[in-house]
C-alpha cells in the first residue's frame, strides 16, 4: 500500500487579512461560495471575515445616509488595523497586478465594506487606500465574493500559485 504524501505551496511569508462588512448574516448561496473562497485564502493567510451589523447600525440605516454613515464610522473606527483599505466608489482602481502589490509590501491587511450609504470622509480619510472594485454598484454579497476572490488571487500571484494564469 501506497501512502501519499501531502504536498503544501511554498508560502512565501504568512499574511493576515481580515475583512469587515456591514450585512445581515443570512445563509445561501452567496455564502456557500464565500467560504469556498475563505478556504482558498487559508492556504497562505490567516483570513477573518468579520460582520459588523447591529442594532444601532439597522437603526440609523432606516433613518438618513449621513446617520447611517456616522453609524459605519463608530463601528468600523475601533477595528482598524497597521494597513486598512476601505471599498468605496470613489476609490482608486486596481487591476489585478497593481493590487497584489499591496500583499507583496504589506503583511497585515485590513479591508472595510461599507453598508447602503457607504462611507464618511472621515473614515475614507483613516484608511491607508481607497479602491474600487468597478464603476458598477454590486449589491453587498457580489461585492464581498469579488473582493474575496481578488484577496485569493493576490495571494496566489505573491506565492507564484498558476490560478492567476
Amino acid at each position: 500500500m501506497k501512502i501519499k504524501k501531502i504536498i503544501k505551496p511554498k508560502v512565501k511569508k504568512l499574511h493576515r487579512v481580515k475583512v469587515y462588512t456591514i450585512e445581515k448574516e443570512i445563509n445561501d448561496e452567496y455564502e456557500t461560495i464565500s467560504k469556498s473562497y475563505k478556504k482558498m485564502i487559508s492556504k497562505y493567510a490567516k483570513f477573518e471575515h468579520i460582520v459588523c451589523f447591529n442594532k444601532t447600525v439597522a437603526k440609523a440605516q432606516k433613518s438618513e445616509a449621513s446617520r447611517a454613515k456616522k453609524s459605519y464610522t463608530d463601528v468600523y473606527e475601533k477595528k482598524l488595523g497597521r494597513f486598512n483599505i476601505a471599498l468605496d466608489e470613489k476609490g482608486r482602481m486596481l487591476d489585478s497586478i497593481e493590487f497584489s502589490k499591496i500583499f507583496k509590501k504589506e503583511d497585515e491587511i485590513y479591508f472595510f465594506i461599507g453598508g447602503a450609504y457607504g462611507f464618511e470622509d472621515k473614515f475614507l480619510d483613516s484608511c491607508d487606500k481607497v479602491i474600487s472594485l468597478s464603476k458598477l454598484t454590486f449589491s453587498h454579497k457580489i461585492a464581498k465574493i469579488v473582493l474575496f476572490e481578488q484577496i485569493y488571487r493576490a495571494l496566489s500571484i505573491v506565492n507564484n500559485h498558476p490560478y492567476h494564469k
